[in-house]
């Protein structure tokens, strides 16, 4: 099994028609081979508690992890329940290489390559601000400067010339920035992995494996080789996300709170203030098109293997990623933006399946990839995982679908998922209702609205009880 896992991506790549200048061919040529879920959503919209929720197969409310930072982070569920832990135990051999986990796999692999990605092609040490250049950070004219840097050469961080929003006070680098490199790929820590992960493909596999490959881009800081830059539109071609005016208006206190708030990324205050938009959105289609590339390496390695008339392939994303879509920049909100992911299940090569190309618009949560891989794999289903098996979907992805499925985003906040319908509740009691068929772009709140109120009190019950079976207080 093939299982990809790509950081950050929204719903931007061509076959999910998210952005008109995505330039996905690799994932968009996966999706054909496949069955791509347009209506999947992660179970947490930050890193650490979505990835946590996926490789042990249980809710944020299960494990404990709710986010990245706090009480939550130091949680590590037990080992044995680790999704490769029971494939190994199962008799596979387990090999994973970069942003599989959202910290080290150390111990959970049989064997794990990781190199650094999140600067890359910088190196951590040295997007760090000196002691002299800190008051800079937060200024009109941030300025650190990086000696004999990437390509050999001085670099001036950031290149998008943004003063921090947030780690004011800290030396670490601030990853909102965005800017093409003129670097070979090997500078890179996604081309790195990839040439890992190739090289296990085509290595002879005496027992069934199972290869994680987790890419870091379009994770901030947006950085990428120039040739994917010139992969995507000129700047001022660059179309902006579809937004409306005011579109805050009709939220309460919390949901523009988050809206607003420089938590995962930068405000969108400053990047209409500092003339980016268009930058910044350049340069996430741009971090998607190199991700897109590496993916292509995997699938050409594959096909050209022994093992491509027996091997799954998986590609999801964490989270999704909004770029000032309701004013809001990166993750950690209840929106759509935020909580849905590109999720594509392609079937072995050798087996015979009608439904490769089709779409499924139920609605899925990634805690539903564990026991779809068991499924898979064949391997009994233990005790204590959430979720459903997708191998009914991938046979079938026409069907309809009763189905209502959560994200989390800490403890008494939450957004519902239906297949026509999207309610959102913190924990201050505040609500949102959205009626996706009509209004995809959740513009219009309903949650007032005495035509939907009936809506509102069915999607109540239907939280309550998903947050009952989970025995969790409200």
């Amino acid at each position: 099994m093939l299982f990809i896992a790509v950081d950050d991506l929204n719903d931007w790549v061509g076959c999910m028609k998210g952005h008109p200048q995505a330039h996905t061919p690799n994932i968009d040529r996966l999706a054909k081979r496949g069955v791509l879920f347009t209506n999947a959503h992660c179970a947490a919209p930050l890193c650490l508690p979505s990835r946590t929720a996926v490789l042990c197969g249980q809710h944020p409310e299960r494990t404990g992890v709710y986010s990245t930072w706090g009480e939550t982070r130091g949680k590590t569920p037990p080992r044995e329940g680790q999704l490769p832990v029971r494939l190994a135990a199962a008799g596979y051999e387990t090999l994973g290489t970069g942003k599989v986990y959202h910290g080290s796999a150390d111990g959970l692999f049989d064997r794990y390559y990781e190199t650094e990605q999140r600067w890359s092609p910088f190196a951590p040490n040295q997007v760090k601000y000196t002691e002299a250049e800190l008051p800079s950070k937060a200024g009109p004219a941030p300025r650190h400067m990086v000696r004999a840097g990437p390509g050999g050469r001085d670099w001036v961080l950031p290149l998008n010339g943004l003063p921090s929003e947030r780690n004011l006070r800290s030396a670490e680098g601030e990853s909102f920035d965005w800017g093409a490199l003129d670097v070979k790929d090997e500078e890179m820590g996604d081309a790195r992995i990839a040439t890992w992960a190739v090289a296990r493909i085509k290595e002879p596999r005496p027992k069934p494996f199972f290869l994680a490959v987790g890419f870091h881009r379009p994770h901030i800081p947006l950085f990428a080789p120039k040739r994917d830059f010139d992969a995507v539109p000129a700047l001022d071609d660059i179309k902006l996300p579809t937004v409306l005016e005011n579109d805050l208006e009709d939220l309460g206190a919390s949901g523009r709170g988050l809206a607003r708030a420089p938590l995962t990324a930068g405000t969108h205050a400053q990047v209409i203030k500092h003339q980016q938009w268009k930058h910044a959105v350049r340069a996430y289609l741009a971090c998607v098109a190199f991700a897109d590339r590496q993916i292509g390496l995997l699938l050409e390695a594959l096909d050209s293997s022994p093992h491509a008339d027996n091997t799954w392939i998986v590609l999801w994303s964490d989270h999704g990623w909004a770029l000032g879509e309701k004013e809001h920049w990166g993750k950690w909100a209840g929106w759509r933006t935020v909580t849905r992911v590109p999720l594509i299940v392609v079937p072995p090569a050798g087996r015979k399946i009608e439904t490769r190309g089709h779409t499924c618009g139920a609605p899925v949560s990634l805690i539903d990839l564990y026991p779809t891989i068991l499924d898979m794999c064949q391997l009994p289903r233990p005790n204590g995982l959430d979720g459903v098996s997708l191998l009914g979907l991938v046979n079938e992805p026409g069907q309809s679908s009763n189905r209502a499925v959560v994200t989390t985003f800490d403890p008494g906040n939450y957004a519902l998922s239906t297949e026509s319908w999207r309610y959102i509740r913190y924990k201050n009691g505040e609500e949102e209702l959205y009626n996706i068929d009509k209004d995809e772009r959740e513009w219009c709140n309903l949650s007032k609205d005495a035509s939907a109120r009936t809506r509102l009190q069915d999607l109540r019950k239907v939280l309550d009880r998903e947050l009952d079976q989970r025995k969790v207080t409200k």
